[in-house]
């Protein structure tokens, strides 16, 4: 009965960043039992977006772009778990982003198992509620590595910190990832000229917390024919009074092996992003604006009717910083041209984004 009492007083406790919980046992003398500390938080993007269509009539949407759900804990020392879900807008689907077991015994040996965000380039690590700009992921650039769900993929890694180099290294399932069952390798190296980036997932900014100049490069390859590769690019200079300057950028290939669009075997291009953190408070937050640049081609159609074509997109935001990547709200315009096969569009709405 004390077992189950026990039991049952471990389920019901889910409270947030706990350093220490004990489990009371009624019976003189008997040992305590610790509980390791659980973790739980959530996050939410959705928006409001006008979009005008080249060739066909305008539309006004509210989608709810993300809801994540954040679990994490740890068994023992060096030893830990996290365990997310997304819901992506598609009713009535949650999906696993991310269920890991984490053996991480120092800065320069660590093991993740299971599903997370592979060795990719800085975009993937950061993902859209760590990046600078909101309409990540469209760009025909940014983060086209091959996924199992939203970014991640099923498999075994490495990384380690030493100093200011970062590197990681894994094997990942191909069969989830790219219906081969041949295994797919990752791995990315990323150095910090100026302040180190502490872990393994990062961010696109630090909102004038860190002086930053880091460069990576990273590549995966299933097969003796299929890679993808990038390198990345982030420089980040604190201003007086709390400001800072951003400057991203990023060349990226996909040679049969992910990229936007399934259609064709082989695309590549690069962006760059530039945003200006004004320094002083406006009422509960910061402003901040923001450009960025970015062009792919995209080649090798799979049909002798796919014809090459290019895409460039241009966007812009003012955005309204509160908390950092907890409460932040942003409007965005962004014009995406395809000089081919796709419809161009523009686009004009307002994100808002919360988590904790």
């Amino acid at each position: 009965m004390r077992q189950r009492r026990a039991a049952l007083t471990r389920r019901l406790i889910t409270t947030a960043a706990a350093t220490a919980i004990l489990a009371a046992v009624p019976a003189a003398g008997q040992t305590t039992v610790t509980i390791p500390p659980v973790s739980v938080g959530a996050g939410l993007q959705t928006s409001t977006v006008f979009t005008d269509w080249a060739s066909s009539d305008s539309t006004t949407t509210f989608p709810l772009n993300s809801v994540r759900l954040y679990v994490s804990g740890g068994v023992m020392e060096g030893v830990k778990y996290m365990f997310n879900t997304e819901y992506t807008g598609n009713p009535g689907v949650i999906g696993v982003l991310d269920a890991a077991a984490q053996f991480e015994f120092s800065e320069k040996f660590n093991i993740w198992a299971g599903r997370f965000l592979p060795p990719s380039d800085r975009a993937n690590l950061y993902g859209p509620y760590y990046s600078s700009h909101w309409s990540t992921f469209t760009d025909g650039v940014q983060d086209g590595y091959p996924f199992a769900y939203v970014g991640r993929n099923n498999g075994v890694m490495y990384w380690g910190q030493f100093d200011k180099v970062k590197v990681s290294a894994g094997a990942f399932d191909g069969q989830t990832t790219t219906g081969s069952a041949t295994v797919l390798g990752a791995g990315r190296v990323q150095i910090d000229f100026w302040d180190p980036e502490a872990g393994y997932y990062l961010n696109g900014t630090y909102y004038g917390q860190k002086n930053l100049l880091a460069v990576g490069v990273a590549g995966q390859v299933q097969g003796s024919d299929r890679a993808a590769y990038n390198a990345d690019f982030l420089m980040e200079r604190k201003v007086t009074g709390g400001g800072a300057v951003t400057i991203e950028a990023e060349l990226a290939k996909y040679d049969q092996l992910g990229g936007y669009n399934a259609d064709y075997l082989q695309s590549q291009g690069g962006y760059i992003l530039g945003a200006y953190l004004f320094p002083g408070q406006v009422g509960k937050g910061r402003i901040q604006l923001l450009g960025k640049f970015a062009k792919a081609t995209f080649e090798r159609g799979l049909t002798l009717d796919d014809i090459d074509y290019d895409q460039k997109t241009t966007e812009l935001n003012l955005n309204y910083v509160m908390k950092e990547h907890n409460a932040r709200v942003m409007f965005f315009f962004k014009n995406t041209d395809f000089s081919a096969v796709r419809q161009s569009n523009t686009q004009i709405g307002v994100g808002f984004q919360l988590q904790m």
